[in-house]
C-alpha cells in the first residue's frame, strides 16, 4: 500500500508543476522519468501536443553498458543538449516531473546545462 501512496504522491506533485509551466516551439518543456533501470527526457511542445525529441540511456548513440546509475543520467543530459544543438534549441523549461532535484535527475540536468542548454 506504501508504494501505490508514494506514486500518487509523485503524480500530484508533477500535476503540481505542470500547472505553472508548459513547452512552446522556441523553448519546449524538457519532462523526465526515471524507472528503476533508465532514465528517459522529452522535450514537449505543449502548444501543438507533441514530442520534439527523445533520449534515453537505451538510445543506440550511448552504447551498452549504461542502465539507471547517476553517470548514465549525466551522459543522458548530454546527448541531449548535443540533439538539441542539431535542432537550434538553446533554451527549455524544466519539467522534473515530481521526483525529487537529486540524484539522477540533477545528473541529467547537470549534463544538459554542461552541454549548453539553458533552463
Amino acid at each position: 500500500m506504501r508504494a501505490k501512496n508514494k506514486q500518487l504522491a509523485r503524480q500530484r506533485r508533477g500535476q503540481r508543476v505542470r500547472r505553472k509551466i508548459s513547452g512552446t516551439a522556441e523553448r519546449p518543456r524538457l519532462s523526465v522519468f526515471r524507472s528503476l533501470r533508465n532514465i528517459y527526457a522529452q522535450l514537449v511542445d505543449d502548444e501543438k501536443g507533441r514530442t520534439v525529441l527523445a533520449v534515453s540511456s537505451l538510445s543506440p548513440e550511448l552504447g551498452r553498458g549504461y542502465s539507471g546509475n547517476v553517470e548514465a543520467a549525466e551522459r543522458v543530459g548530454k546527448l541531449l543538449a548535443e540533439k538539441c544543438r542539431e535542432k537550434k534549441i538553446k533554451q527549455v523549461v524544466f519539467d522534473r516531473d515530481g521526483y525529487l532535484y537529486h540524484g539522477r535527475v540533477k545528473a541529467l540536468v547537470e549534463g544538459a546545462r554542461e552541454g549548453g542548454l539553458k533552463f
